[in-house]
């Protein structure tokens, strides 16, 4: 990549109430992770130029079942969202782009603006996590089982076990322990955009604690799985 990161904390004061969005049929992205893309579609480049000429985020949505009929256009889309800044980006020779993006916050689709881009803009809300009090007993004991599975299904790689290390030695809070393992395992798209839509922490654990139980092959996927992950194509 061509740059230096830049900084990629985030206070609710920047967020405009509109995002630029960038619907993927084949990806759910989530707070706390980085994702590789590339973009190649001359409406996408335009997108990616004008929020590195502001805001540097983009929100990424699953395309809804049966976008493959207007894909050109404007399909429905899932209206639970994540909300990324664009941490380094390349401009290739041809105008396509690599980037990396980090995920910021979940975010509400409530309604997608006019047309007068070629790309989609919607208004949307910040959606925070949800902590509730009666559970907090419950919670050490949460992230220390969804730690526990985490590493054994991490892949077996040098390069990955370092960053792996620190992050999982660190007092992640269990809110972000979901996201990262619930990216990082390889669960179906359709499980993966419930955990996004769930703001609670408590039941969006269980509710990966319990896919992991009733999906084990998703740990040996995982240990298949390419470190660091693959560029994702618009």
């Amino acid at each position: 990549m061509s740059e230096s990161w830049p900084d990629l904390t985030f206070s609710p004061e920047e967020f405009s109430g509109r995002v630029r969005l960038f619907p993927l049929p084949n990806l759910v992205m989530f707070p706390h992770v980085i994702q590789p893309l590339h973009i190649f579609e001359p409406r996408y480049r335009q997108m990616l130029e004008e929020a590195l000429a502001d805001d540097r985020m983009l929100a990424m949505a699953l395309l809804a079942p049966g976008w493959e009929r207007d894909y050109e256009g404007r399909p429905a889309v899932h209206p639970m969202a994540c909300l990324g800044r664009v941490a380094t980006h390349q401009r290739l020779e041809d105008g396509r782009y690599n980037l990396l993006l980090f995920g910021l916050r979940r975010v509400e689709l409530i309604r997608e603006l006019g047309p007068d881009k070629p790309y989609r803009i919607a208004e949307a809300r910040l959606c925070e996590d949800q902590y509730p009090t009666a559970a907090a007993a419950e919670r050490d004991e949460l992230r220390r089982e969804l730690l526990k599975l985490f590493r054994t299904a991490l892949p077996s790689l040098p390069q990955a076990q370092e960053p792996l290390d620190e992050l999982l030695g660190s007092d992640v809070s269990l809110g972000a322990l979901t996201d990262i393992v619930g990216y990082t395992l390889q669960l179906d798209l359709a499980f993966k955009q419930r955990l996004l839509s769930e703001p609670n922490v408590d039941r969006r654990a269980r509710l990966l604690l319990s896919a992991i139980a009733d999906q084990p092959t998703a740990f040996a996927c995982s240990r298949g799985a390419k470190f660091p992950p693959e560029f994702s194509e618009n």
